[in-house]
């Protein structure tokens, strides 16, 4: 097993180039099946929940190849199979964006039930409402969804709850249906929009995403496209976080700054500086920050995958700060590792209270999730001595040489090898 040990108490300084979303790219691949063709996709995040799903497609008879670390040729003219191999696709929860592209596609799809991070319940009810409304029927059966059509038909739906995953599967399983698709109250992160601007590179006839509404006018066939993944608006929020915390001063660049509209304005309210350019942005950290309050909302509110690193920030900032998760249920696990570090944070079901302290104290801490990672990792720089973090696996599923990029700003991080638990007792 590996874990990081990282030496804080450096600010960070210098440049960073942001990779590719990985909540884009996680749809994007899937959405090359509808295409029955090739497709080359850029800037891909190299990532685990990338490498899986390339996995994926590899084992229902996909052909992949890598042309450089970001980029990928996918033919999916070969897939001779409907079905996601249970043993790769329990492992993350976006494996179930293929039930909407091989729905789409052969009129039938079998996926697990989600996995990935553990932040409470992450029903599938809005994805199962939106295929029985094109015209699907499903059964779950040994911890596999099975969705099946003899004909998709486009139809009117209303989300009962926004969520990003059933708004992507929804255009996904909509592009060829027949007739015109409305969705309403459909997610507004940027890579829905992402998604469909995709799907329109492959022929599809995509309108409103971005919006409350979006329009679909099903086509009869799919074709291969060329297309670049959106920057990673929370990999750039991390980092503006990270140059703040360590009060330091980096020049985030491939990133669009609109993305970044609410992280920037918290980061400002607690008193760092933020400078925006074109397709960079440049945070400078203060030695003093005052305390403000967040709420995670759908997108344009706080992200709530920023929420953990900007909690890091909130511990250093004077005063008490309110942070109020409006997304998941289980989404304050890092603040038990925070606590460790000296933070001063008291949750209380969907609300955590942050008391500002002077400074975070090096400890041995986990990593109980990828955005909780991502959050310890900021707080172990902030902390002057040596810390040790292990689960870095989770953090490795959303961040591209998150090690190399922090060594670059001048932090003191090492990923090393350590014993797994259970062989030493094997060995004793």
């Amino acid at each position: 097993m590996e874990k990081y040990i990282i030496k804080g108490g450096k600010p960070l300084k210098g440049e960073v180039f942001i990779s590719g979303a990985k909540n884009a790219a996680v749809a994007l691949l899937p959405a090359t099946v509808l295409a029955n063709d090739v497709c080359i996709l850029e800037n891909v995040p190299d990532i685990s929940d990338i490498r899986q799903e390339i996995e994926i497609l590899k084992e229902m008879g996909a052909m992949v190849k890598r042309l450089s670390p970001s980029v990928l040729e996918i033919d999916t003219s070969t897939i001779s199979t409907t079905e996601v191999p249970l043993e790769l696709g329990i492992k993350f929860r976006a494996s179930y964006y293929f039930l909407g592209s091989l729905l789409s596609r052969f009129g039938e799809a079998s996926a697990p039930i989600p996995g990935g991070c553990d932040l409470g319940a992450r029903p599938i009810d809005q994805h199962l409402k939106a295929f029985t409304s094109l015209g699907a029927t499903y059964n779950l059966d040994y911890a596999m969804i099975n969705v099946k059509t003899e004909n998709l038909q486009g139809s009117h739906i209303f989300f009962d709850t926004i969520s990003v995953g059933a708004t992507i599967n929804a255009m996904l399983g909509a592009v060829m249906a027949k007739g015109t698709t409305i969705l309403e109250n459909v997610a507004k992160e940027p890579h829905i929009v992402d998604v469909a601007n995709f799907l329109n590179t492959m022929g599809a006839d995509i309108r409103g995403a971005g919006t409350d509404v979006i329009k679909i006018r099903g086509v009869e066939k799919m074709h291969g496209a060329n297309y670049t993944v959106v920057p990673d608006q929370i990999e750039a929020g991390t980092f503006m976080v990270a140059a703040a915390a360590t009060r330091g001063d980096v020049l985030i660049k491939n990133i669009i700054p609109k993305h970044l509209e609410s992280i920037t304005g918290k980061i400002q309210a607690v008193g760092a500086k933020v400078e925006e350019f074109d397709d960079a942005i440049r945070v400078i950290g203060a030695q003093e920050y005052q305390n403000t309050n967040i709420k995670t909302m759908p997108h344009p509110g706080f992200p709530t995958d920023l929420q953990p690193v900007m909690g890091v920030l909130l511990c250093l900032a004077n005063g008490t700060s309110i942070v109020t998760e409006g997304i998941w249920d289980s989404r304050f696990k890092y603040c038990d590792e925070l606590n460790k570090m000296g933070a001063n944070i008291k949750v209380e079901g969907r609300v955590a209270v942050f008391e500002g302290v002077d400074k975070l104290k090096p400890a041995p801490v986990k990593a109980t999730d990828l955005r909780a990672g991502a959050a310890i990792v900021v707080a172990a720089l902030c902390a002057e001595g040596q810390s040790e973090i292990t689960g870095i696996q989770h953090v490795e599923r959303g961040y591209v040489d998150i090690v190399k990029k922090i060594r670059a700003l001048g932090g003191d991080i090492q990923k090393v090898d350590y014993p797994d638990a259970d062989y030493m007792k094997k060995a004793y």
